[in-house]
């Protein structure tokens, strides 16, 4: 492809993406974002058409089934007679008659016919069956692809909203700090105070500003992940909500009922069923094309041959075949099959451990980020006080700014670690969600409104077990 060609397919791109994006009208809150992640996202939507070639695979397949029906059409010319002479069958001498023709030098025909094979049905009807796992399969793989999109969408969420309400005080904080060290190296060198308290404080602040700045850098980029998820055009401004009082408790279920439900739906464990399945399918195909083929045949003919007595006429036929070299190959055959099924089987039990293992993982991440929400509620309700009462000195004259700003950075770095929490949470939650195979309800996204969508979206994020 020239530039111009590749430059022309990119435009049209850019144009059916942006044409079918849905505009940003106001805020959006996380069930919102999730919604229209679901809708917009692309990745997600190359899942969702696998399962629709799936679907249509399938489909396809179904006619294999059907018998054979055939037509044809020709049309032959010649410049020579067909001209034959004739040998008596008893004494092997020329026949005294003159030769004659048998051929018209020009004819057409056509005929159509209907032929079945028992042995093409019974390979069509396992791969039709086939086509209905790996339909099946693909659907696991979409929802797969549901849980790990909600997951990024609820971490990133966090982290943009964090960036929202933290951007501006994170860079004047650090034009502050970065004005406190400034003030503290001239105390330095004025020797008003002992040089090593200073030395300990720059010490102190510049651990700070670092910490600050790297968490700047990781907010800048938080909105442009989030973006993408969502499927929002680069560079559309848009405010996030905050949800309101967060109430995240410990999961209430007992680990027998999550090992249950999670063996029944977790995604790539039903995958491995389907895929056991279509091993066991190959098993019988290969049993199959070990019998004997047998077809029938029917068709109704024509030749316009001026020649023929009966130039349109009936045929009907059957016929028997075995490819002899199948009853030595096939015994090979059958053992690679059944190992193949053995295989399958295997990777299905040690899958069924890993979820297992999965749903213990998920429940103690969920226990240690609860945990570790909590701590950072009570160290950033610690350091907001502290952050006041600094104020507080400084108005009143007791304290100086160094200090002010000190504890202004460490509460700053206190509320981004909550954020960080309350993100951890939501990935942790949605961990255990995607273990034990819960999603939203929804049937075609093309077709479900944004308001149904999002509140779909709100009842699963509720979910836990």
């Amino acid at each position: 492809m020239t530039e111009t060609e590749m430059s022309a397919v990119v435009d049209a791109d850019r144009a059916i993406i942006e044409s079918s994006a849905i505009g940003v009208t106001g805020p959006i809150t996380l069930e919102e974002a999730v919604a229209r992640a679901l809708k917009q996202n692309l990745d997600y939507r190359t899942r969702l058409m696998e399962q629709t070639l799936a679907a249509g695979q399938l489909d396809a397949s179904k006619y294999d089934m059907l018998p054979r029906l055939l037509t044809a059409a020709g049309y032959s010319w010649r410049d020579e007679d067909n001209i034959r002479k004739s040998v008596d069958s008893v004494t092997g001498r020329q026949s005294v008659g003159n030769p004659y023709i048998s051929t018209d030098r020009e004819r057409a025909t056509w005929d159509i016919g209907l032929s079945w094979s028992i042995l093409d049905f019974g390979v069509s009807y396992y791969n039709a069956q086939q086509n209905a796992d790996r339909l099946l399969v693909a659907n696991e793989r979409r929802r797969k692809a549901m849980h790990n999109l909600i997951q990024s969408v609820r971490t990133t969420y966090w982290r943009a909203l964090a960036a929202q309400q933290l951007r501006e005080q994170v860079r004047s904080t650090i034009t502050e700090a970065e004005a406190a060290l400034a003030d503290s190296r001239r105390i330095q060198e004025n020797r008003v105070r002992n040089p090593v308290e200073p030395l300990r404080y720059q010490r102190n602040l510049l651990e700070n500003l670092r910490l600050l700045e790297n968490v700047d850098r990781e907010l800048a980029v938080a909105e442009i992940e989030l973006a993408t998820l969502m499927g929002v055009r680069s560079g559309t401004r848009f405010t996030l909500v905050e949800p309101g009082k967060l109430d995240f408790r410990p999961l209430g279920g007992e680990v027998a009922r999550m090992e249950e439900i999670a063996l029944l739906n977790n995604a790539d464990l039903r995958e491995q069923f389907y895929n056991t399945r279509i091993a066991a399918t190959d098993t019988r195909k290969a049993l199959v094309k070990l019998l004997p083929n047998i077809s029938f045949d029917y068709g109704y003919k024509y030749d316009g041959d001026k020649y023929l007595i009966n130039q349109m006429w009936q045929e009907a036929g059957s016929r028997v075949a075995l490819n002899l070299f199948n009853l030595i190959s096939g015994p090979a055959q059958i053992r690679a099959a059944e190992m193949n099924v053995s295989a399958a089987e295997a990777k299905r039990m040690a899958l069924q451990m890993a979820v297992l293992s999965q749903v213990h993982l998920a429940r103690y991440q969920y226990d240690d980020a609860l945990r570790q929400y909590r701590r950072a509620v009570s160290i950033s309700d610690v350091d907001n006080e502290l952050a006041a009462i600094a104020r507080s000195q400084e108005q009143s004259q007791t304290g100086g700014s160094l200090e002010r700003v000190s504890a202004k950075v460490t509460a700053i770095l206190s509320s981004i670690r909550l954020y960080h929490a309350v993100a951890k949470v939501n990935e942790a939650i949605s961990r255990v969600q995607a273990s034990l195979g819960q999603e939203p309800e929804i049937g075609s996204l093309d077709e479900i409104p944004m308001d149904t969508l999002k509140e779909q979206v709100r009842k699963s994020l509720q979910q836990t077990l």
